[in-house]
């Protein structure tokens, strides 16, 4: 079997070489296991905000879709119908979401001043761990490994 390989570094060093038949599973793992580093580095850098990373992305979503139904924005953030009700039910007793009558039988949420300052908190925060978790990937790096995730993500 032909196998073919590169260089990781862009030099010569023998080293580095990556053998690319890679079993299909394997790759799946690393995308998981580097989204699990991130995930990890978030909820560290989140933690003394006192919300969880799961918390941010309901703050996040709230505030960029108003007027989203419950199971909208449970899609959104990756959650069940269930366990957004109850992320939700948690972020309005920390006091930074409130719900509000919508259209027929639609329950719209909205942050709080406090939540909206929570999540500019976390704003600031989110991009930099993002950054570092980039970091060893060049900028054209990064745009091919955007150009096949976006060939991945639209099948």
């Amino acid at each position: 079997m032909f196998t073919s390989q590169v260089c990781l570094d862009g030099f010569t060093n023998l080293n580095k070489y990556v053998d690319m038949s890679i079993p299909i599973e394997v790759l799946g793992l690393m995308v998981k296991q580097a989204q699990y580093r991130q995930h990890r580095a978030l909820e560290r850098r989140l933690a003394p905000l006192g919300v969880s990373l799961v918390q941010w992305n309901a703050l996040r979503e709230i505030h960029r879709y108003p007027g989203s139904s419950m199971h909208q924005l449970a899609e959104l953030t990756f959650n069940s119908d269930q366990a957004f009700g109850t992320l939700v039910s948690r972020l309005m007793k920390m006091g930074l979401v409130a719900r509000q009558p919508g259209a027929g039988r639609v329950i719209t949420h909205t942050l709080t001043p406090s939540g909206q300052g929570v999540l500019d908190q976390c704003q600031q925060i989110v991009p930099e761990v993002v950054e570092k978790s980039f970091e060893p990937l060049s900028e054209a790096d990064r745009q091919e490994l955007h150009r096949l995730l976006t060939i991945l993500l639209a099948k």
